[in-house]
């Protein structure tokens, strides 16, 4: 088939089973202002996701159009990739897609037939097993055990994760979406996948949303924190114990010396149980709010009521959106230095890092934030600064398209746009026939 021109404007698929309309620091909260912005760039963006709090099949807001497969359905999650590929089919043939950009595995299906369908497939790293591996690592122990008993599990979870999902996925990737270096060259070295076909760009949140906000006293009396409370926020999707519970041993120690520090846990997950479970063993149930789950766009005014916002997960591959929105809100952020975030964040200036299982040193670090032997104002300030500097929307968008362009380019079905030639510089003797002094 003859090659056909690369096109002005895109008309793009992306697939998600999170995909939070108006969301801000929720799992792949960059994803709504990256559509919106594709949208008004002249591109068309469609969504397919798997269900939304509103409870519509269908949402169609600022101009991009949203899907919800799961709604009215008594389907389980587990026919989603099936259910994506049948409606994408369908709409692909009512008006043919460029470009599929899976944030996760459910594009897979449409992967496996993108030559048929004549549509480049794109995926986030987030769609194979690399965090999994970033969590185990971060939950090392530094000891000998602890060393070998790590490596012995990272080797299993890679060989597992790879031959058996990984790199069939892969097999069906024109390109991979990364945020940081390590992730770059992870993909390369371990997973085989070319270094020119991956693409960094920096996803993050929209800037324009995030001014600092005050601490809202209705949220404070409704949660019953006091006035006085030294105060620790986290979010989890509590399906992971043991970040939690290193957490919660931290801020056991924490509570001794700070008797009115508090900490609260927003989120919800299927280990909820047992990290309740842990907490009430250590004897923290008068210093612990558990929040359960509440509305993306409620999340700042619980970030607000922090003086330190942690989230020490390894297990997002990407920039955990709540740490950015965190650092904008000017709060002293700690994070896990086996995350991507490891790529923005300066220790000691512009927030912290630490080992998921180094509990003394997260608990001392605490201890030293709500003792004012930390600038945590500066460190503030800076924190908010260096993410207006990053996350500049517009240059996020221009990068998504320039990556979705070469990624197009690498199906080998366009041709590559033709450079405009430089006009050709004038001689000397029409330099002079052309000036004013020129004898006639």
């Amino acid at each position: 088939m003859a090659k056909v021109p690369l096109p002005d404007k895109l008309n793009i698929c992306m697939v998600s089973q999170k995909f939070p309309i108006l969301g801000r620091a929720a799992d792949h909260g960059f994803l709504w202002p990256i559509a919106r912005r594709l949208v008004e760039s002249g591109h068309q963006v469609t969504v397919l996701s798997w269900k939304n709090p509103q409870g519509k099949k269908e949402i169609q807001q600022d101009n991009v159009m949203a899907f919800f497969l799961g709604e009215g359905t008594s389907h389980s999650i587990e026919a989603f990739p099936e259910l994506v590929r049948n409606k994408f089919a369908s709409l692909h043939q009512q008006n043919p897609f460029h470009l599929v950009h899976s944030i996760d595995r459910a594009g897979y299906l449409i992967g496996k037939r993108r030559k048929n369908f004549r549509v480049a497939m794109a995926y986030d790293v987030d769609a194979t097993h690399m965090a999994e591996l970033f969590a185990i690592m971060g939950m090392a122990q530094e000891t000998l055990t602890g060393v070998l008993r790590t490596a012995a599990m990272v080797s299993v979870k890679y060989i597992v994760g790879y031959y058996g999902k990984d790199r069939p996925l892969l097999n069906t990737a024109d390109a991979v979406f990364v945020t940081s270096p390590q992730q770059m060259i992870a993909l390369e070295r371990y997973y085989l996948f070319p270094e020119m076909r991956t693409y960094r760009v920096p996803y993050g949140i929209e800037i324009t949303d995030l001014s600092p906000r005050e601490k809202s006293d209705e949220l404070r009396k409704k949660l019953g924190l006091p006035g006085n409370a030294l105060t620790v926020v986290t979010i989890t999707d509590m399906t992971e114990i043991g970040e939690m519970r290193n957490l919660l041993r931290a801020f056991e120690r924490v509570a001794v010396k700070k008797p009115s520090s508090r900490m609260i846990i927003v989120g919800h997950g299927p280990l909820k149980k047992e990290i309740e479970f842990e907490m009430l063993n250590l004897a923290l149930a008068s210093k612990v709010i558990f929040t359960g789950a509440i509305p993306n766009v409620a999340l700042p005014d619980y970030i607000a009521l922090a003086d330190v916002f942690v989230n020490i997960s390894s297990r997002t591959s990407g920039f955990e959106p709540s740490l950015l929105e965190a650092m904008a809100q000017k709060k002293v952020i700690i994070g896990s230095e086996v995350s991507p975030m490891t790529t923005i964040v300066e220790d000691g200036r512009d927030g912290f890092l630490v080992r998921p299982a180094d509990v003394h040193g997260l608990s001392n670090l605490l201890v030293q934030i709500f003792s004012d032997q930390l600038p945590a104002r500066e460190i503030g300030e800076n924190a908010r600064n260096k993410i207006l500097n990053l996350f500049d929307m517009e240059k996020m968008v221009r990068q998504t398209v320039e990556a979705y362009n070469k990624t197009l380019l690498s199906t080998g079905w366009y041709d590559k746009p033709k450079l405009k030639s430089a006009p050709t510089p004038p001689t000397a003797d029409a330099n002079k026939a052309q000036s004013p002094e020129a004898e006639p």
